[in-house]
C-alpha cells in the first residue's frame, strides 16, 4: 500500500431472494448509494445474485467466464461508477453438471474482470432443524488469489474460509481482506465477529466483510452485520441491523504501517512457508 495514501470503501448487505433480476436491481442501487458517497471499491455479499429454493435451484444459472446478465450487470456497473467492484459469488459451470463453482469475480474501474477465485472451503452444518451441505451442489476450488489495486493488494476469501487462518496466510500480505458471505443466524451470532477480528489481527490488515442479512424468501435467516475492521481489530464500522444496507469506511497505509512497526508479528514468523 502507499505511503500516505487512503481509499474509501464498503460493503453492501442485502437479503437475497429467488428472483436474479430483483437482486441484480438492489444491488445496482445500494451499489450506487456507496458510489455516491464516495467508494472506490464496494464489496457484494455472497449469493448475491440468488439465493433459490432449493440448493440446487442454482445450476439453472450456470455463467461461463465472460458471458451471462450477471457478469455483464457486474461490468457495466463497475463501469459506470468507475470503481473496483468485487461481485460477491456467482454460479460458474463446472466440469460436472451437478455442480457449480461459487465463484467472485473481481471488476476494475474500466469494467475489466481482473481477478477470479473460486470458493475453496465448503460449509456443512446439522443442528437441530438446520442442515447445510454445499459439496452437493457446489465445487470446491484450489488455488489462493488476490490481485493489486491502487491502494494496495486484496485478498479473496468467501464466507466459510473464514475458519480457516492457513488460507489466508497463503495471500501473503495483503493491506485488505474481503469476505463476501451469507454466514446463518446461528453460526453468525456465535462466531462471525471473532474470525473476522481475528483475521485482521493475525494478518495485520484491514477485513472487509459484506453478508446476507435478514429472513429469506425460502425460510433462511442469515446473520448479517457486514462491518469494516481495522489491521489492530478495531472494528471502524457494522451495519446492526440484518436488512439491507451499505457499510462504509476508510482504509489507510499510515495506520496500516503504524501497526505493523508497533508490532512486528509477521517479521516474527518462524513456521512461514
Amino acid at each position: 500500500m502507499p505511503a500516505h495514501s487512503s481509499a474509501a470503501i464498503a460493503a453492501i448487505q442485502m437479503t437475497s431472494c429467488a428472483d436474479v433480476q430483483r437482486n441484480l436491481a438492489t444491488a445496482g442501487r445500494l451499489i450506487a448509494e456507496a458510489a455516491e458517497q464516495g467508494a472506490q471499491l464496494v464489496l457484494l455479499p455472497e449469493y448475491f445474485c440468488f439465493m433459490g429454493q432449493r440448493d440446487a435451484d442454482k445450476l439453472a444459472l450456470r455463467e461461463t467466464p465472460g458471458e451471462g446478465p450477471i457478469q455483464a450487470f457486474l461490468a457495466d456497473t463497475a463501469r459506470r461508477h468507475r470503481i473496483w467492484l468485487i461481485g460477491g459469488t456467482l454460479p460458474l459451470a463446472a466440469p460436472e453438471a451437478s455442480r457449480v463453482l461459487n465463484t467472485t469475480l473481481v471488476f476494475d474501474p474500466q469494467g475489466q474482470p481482473i481477478c477470479r477465485y473460486d470458493k475453496i472451503h465448503l460449509f456443512s452444518f446439522v443442528k437441530d432443524q438446520e442442515a447445510y451441505d454445499e459439496a452437493r451442489t457446489i465445487r470446491p476450488g484450489e488455488q489462493v488469489a488476490a490481485f493489486e489495486a491502487p491502494f494496495g493488494r486484496v485478498g479473496l476469501s468467501v464466507c466459510y474460509d473464514l475458519r480457516f487462518p492457513e488460507l489466508y496466510r497463503a495471500l501473503g500480505e495483503c493491506a485488505l481482506i474481503v469476505v463476501p458471505a451469507a454466514f446463518t443466524y446461528t453460526t453468525g451470532r456465535a462466531h462471525w465477529e471473532t474470525l473476522l477480528r481475528a483475521r485482521a489481527i493475525e494478518n495485520q490488515c484491514y477485513v472487509l466483510a459484506a453478508a446476507q442479512g435478514g429472513r429469506h424468501e425460502n425460510g433462511r435467516r442469515t446473520w448479517g452485520h457486514s462491518m469494516l475492521i481495522d489491521p489492530w481489530g478495531d472494528v471502524l464500522a457494522q451495519r446492526e441491523q440484518e436488512n439491507e444496507g451499505v457499510v462504509s469506511g476508510t482504509i489507510d497505509a499510515t495506520r496500516l504501517t503504524e501497526v505493523r512497526q508497533s508490532l512486528p508479528a509477521l517479521k516474527h514468523r518462524v513456521l512461514a512457508t
